[in-house]
């Protein structure tokens, strides 16, 4: 049984993940691909099953960086005049018991029923998301 969202007004902002951790994926994925093809072009002139090896390891992490920077597209905070979204977690400023920010974890919201989330520290203008939430909590 899927939970209904509860009404949450206009959209202020959007926080998708920061653009430092995207360039960091960016650099890991491209240093990867080209030590692939590099690895290929060796194993292609030398015939030696370690340079296939070698090639293949670097296309793994090639993968797993471009699967974890599609995933991480996803994790969008959007504030809204009446509360929060982030994944799927939705509450009105109302239903918000606590929230406690902190540099090293990010952000930690819990509603009334028991509900919680982390907001990660990766997340795009952090503490303008923290501002907000207290803002509208007080």
């Amino acid at each position: 049984m899927s939970k209904s969202k509860p009404p949450l007004g206009s959209l202020i902002s959007t926080h998708g993940i920061s653009p430092v951790y995207l360039q960091r994926a960016a650099i890991v994925a491209v240093l990867s691909f080209l030590f692939f093809l590099a690895g290929l072009l060796f194993f292609s002139m030398q015939r030696s099953i370690g340079y296939f090896i070698l090639a293949t390891g670097f296309l793994v992490v090639y993968i797993f960086t471009m699967i974890g920077w599609v995933m991480q597209k996803k994790n969008v905070v959007s504030l809204y005049e009446n509360g929060i979204t982030y994944r799927k977690f939705a509450s009105t400023w109302s239903d918000l018991k606590s929230v406690t920010s902190s540099a090293e974890a990010g952000i930690s919201l819990t509603k009334n029923d028991g509900e919680s989330i982390i907001i990660p520290k990766s997340t795009s203008d952090l503490d303008s998301i923290a501002v907000a939430i207290r803002k509208h909590l007080s």
